[in-house]
């Protein structure tokens, strides 16, 4: 744990890339709001733009710098979907329930664009291009139709359709998939010019952001809460959690920290790409998806390729982690052989034992929004929203989101040695083809 800045900066392409970056200062003296908001990411600043909507006085405190965490270091891929899948969810709740998780996922792609045009991102450079997930084998491939025959049949959904491995070259470049499916649904986007826009945007509505300011402490008194930083104080009503992963970061979150399991993502990106291999590959511009257990994702930003995946372990950036990157991506796309991969970066996905966000009060006066799972650009936007609902006592109806009692991990303290073996299993099955 940290209880004081400065915590490191992430060098990645997103960094060298961005449009602006507006400062924000550090809090200091003693400080009156409604809402207190920990964290400076997607979640904690939507949150902030609908409780001041609301009426209400909003302060959101970043303990570095804004999209410091995932929002800043994500790949960027707008996504409406679950790790759960949506005839599962029926399987398990009822149909009226997958249909209703359906909408809220067409709602956060949409509510990204509502942003965009709300606080003029250009500079996000927000694509509605869809995405694709690449079949490795038949049987993913036999999967992906039931899938889309489900969303089309029961759903009726048809924003989704087969593609055969013709197609797939045609798409990607790579010899390497028999098939995918295509959803028009969501795109891509530049992550941290996107936080940051927003940031900019709402503090030019008189919305207070302190950045450096971890919150160390959270206690009561007659009034309300009281959040220690080791610059100053806020005094408020209410307090947010929007730490997500990051959670850890000082005990004032360590509520949250527990429902969580951390799981590093690297990402790498090659030099602009020129030639045959800028032309051919990834040429539609979408994100891409494989559909291995532990799944790789690709994308292109202007003329670069980006590839990522899970199994980076521990808790700083692994030189063996971006080389195994390196290795699936030559071998994805072997015209990559001799292009020079120029940024390496990774970052923390807070994932849940349910494979479900989860969003709610953990008492009369601290809510909460965590678990994206990895897909949490779209999802994490709206679910800022959601919370200035329920902070002002209201019940949304957000289908299995709502979260009365937030579930701790069992066995805590070995969850890393835990992850590492589920994670190795998972790959040893990718590598036999199962």
């Amino acid at each position: 744990m940290v209880s004081a800045p400065p915590l490191s900066e992430i060098t990645s392409l997103w960094s060298d890339t961005v449009a602006s970056e507006p400062r924000f200062g550090k809090l200091s003296g003693n400080r009156q709001y409604d809402v207190a908001i920990i964290g400076g990411g997607y979640t904690g600043l939507a949150a902030a733009r609908y409780l001041a909507r609301k009426g209400l006085s909003p302060v959101v405190l970043e303990a570095s710098r804004v999209g410091w965490g995932a929002s800043g270091r994500n790949g960027g891929v707008v996504s409406g979907k679950f790790r759960l899948t949506f005839s599962g969810i029926a399987e398990g709740w009822g149909i009226d329930m997958a249909r209703h998780m359906h909408d809220l996922g067409i709602e956060a792609i949409d509510h990204v664009g509502e942003l965009v045009e709300a606080y003029d991102i250009k500079e996000a450079n927000f694509q509605e291009s869809g995405s694709l997930r690449c079949a490795h084998n038949e049987s993913s491939l036999a999967a992906l139709k039931q899938e889309v025959a489900w969303l089309n049949d029961v759903l009726g959904d048809h924003s989704t359709s087969i593609l055969a491995s013709s197609q797939m070259l045609e798409e990607t470049g790579s010899e390497g998939f028999t098939g995918g499916l295509l959803n028009t649904h969501g795109g891509v986007i530049h992550p941290l010019n996107f936080v940051r826009g927003i940031a900019a945007g709402i503090a030019a509505e008189g919305i207070a952001i302190f950045e450096q300011s971890p919150v160390t402490s959270i206690r009561r008194d007659s009034a309300g809460l009281v959040l220690e930083t080791p610059s100053g104080t806020i005094n408020s009503r209410h307090a947010v959690m929007a730490t997500n992963a990051y959670s850890d970061l000082t005990a004032a979150t360590q509520s949250v920290q527990r429902t969580l399991i951390p799981f590093r993502s690297a990402i790498i990106a090659t030099e602009p790409l020129t030639g045959k291999p800028a032309a051919t590959l990834l040429c539609k511009g979408r994100s891409y998806t494989e559909t291995r257990r532990m799944m790789r994702w690709f994308r292109k930003s202007g003329d670069r390729l980006l590839f990522g995946g899970r199994g980076a372990f521990g808790k700083t950036d692994s030189p063996s982690a971006f080389a195994a990157l390196q290795k699936a991506m030559v071998a994805q796309f072997p015209e990559l052989a001799d292009v020079q991969v120029t940024h390496r970066w990774s970052g923390l996905v807070g994932m849940t034992l349910d494979s479900i966000p989860h969003v709610g009060r953990l008492d009369d006066r601290i809510s909460y929004a965590v678990g994206y799972n990895g897909t949490g650009v779209a999802m994490s936007t709206l679910m800022g929203k959601y919370l200035a609902e329920i902070v002002t006592g209201n019940r949304p109806n957000i289908g299995l989101l709502a979260s009365e009692r937030l579930k701790k991990v069992p066995f805590y303290p070995i969850r890393e040695p835990a992850v590492r073996l589920v994670a190795g299993w998972y790959q040893f099955l990718d590598a036999i083809g199962r």
